[in-house]
């Protein structure tokens, strides 16, 4: 079965240093992966290269179709899409208006009509992505009347009413306490059963190993290690780069 996203020697080079170095992560239909490793070990980096942020080498494919050297506009349209460590949402817009903002690519025609007819209803998918992320009761609020970790369910749900086929998120439970981790896991997992591929790439361990179905190890822009959840948590070499003592005793 072609994956989703299919990335093979991606690599990155800033001046001297070498971010990535012949990455190969794969994210199949309905998949969550989870992308791993210490501060500095090129996780933001890999997702800035497959969707468009970053001069990367080597192959990047969306549905077995190449995407390499697309610009990041594009991409998105093809069904890459990504959110971002700080959640930058629009103050002056309601949830629902700030979702609504991702899937339109309005022309001076469509600005005009709305000038004088208002906004339309909103879209089916933005009517999806609000009762997946149980964002409903929060459609009419503004972002400054929001908690952090609500915050950051808005931004998940603005790339899935975009229609994407592939959401790369980078760290959203950065910030979280732990209940809130445990509710974004929660809706993580429902959007990948209605679905929705994902590239998770987060620091909390718990989130990440108790809701992915693949992980991938990354260490000095290296791959190091790759499997389940269980495998990755009782790899040595996962256990002496990042996850250190408290996982070893775990895997005891």
């Amino acid at each position: 079965m072609t994956p989703v996203l299919l990335a093979e020697q991606v690599s990155v080079r800033y001046g001297g240093v070498q971010a990535l170095a012949d990455v190969d992560l794969e994210v199949g239909e309905g998949q969550l992966v989870g992308l791993i490793g210490p501060n500095g070990a090129g996780k933001t980096t890999f997702i800035d290269a497959v969707t468009g942020f970053a001069r990367a080498r080597g192959r990047i494919e969306l549905d077995g179709r190449s995407i390499a050297g697309l610009a990041p506009d594009v991409r998105a349209r093809h069904g890459l899409a990504r959110t971002w460590q700080s959640a930058e949402l629009f103050d002056e817009l309601t949830v629902q208006e700030n979702l609504a903002v991702a899937t339109g690519r309005p022309g001076l025609w469509q600005t005009a009509k709305e000038l004088v007819a208002g906004r339309p209803a909103p879209r089916r998918s933005v009517e999806r992505a609000l009762r997946l992320l149980e964002l409903e009761p929060l459609a009419g609020a503004r972002p400054d009347e929001l908690t952090q970790g609500q915050r950051k369910l808005v931004g998940v749900a603005r790339a899935v009413a975009a229609d994407a086929r592939v959401i790369c998120l980078d760290e959203p439970a950065a910030g979280l306490d732990t209940a809130e981790s445990e509710a974004l896991g929660r809706r993580l997992r429902q959007l990948v059963d209605a679905g929705t591929s994902l590239l998770l790439v987060d620091h909390d361990m718990g989130l990440v190993l108790g809701v992915c179905d693949h992980v991938v190890v990354l260490d000095f822009g290296r791959v190091i290690a790759r499997g389940t959840p269980e495998e990755v948590r009782r790899d040595q070499r996962v256990v002496e780069a990042y996850l250190g003592s408290a996982a070893a005793e775990a895997a005891a």
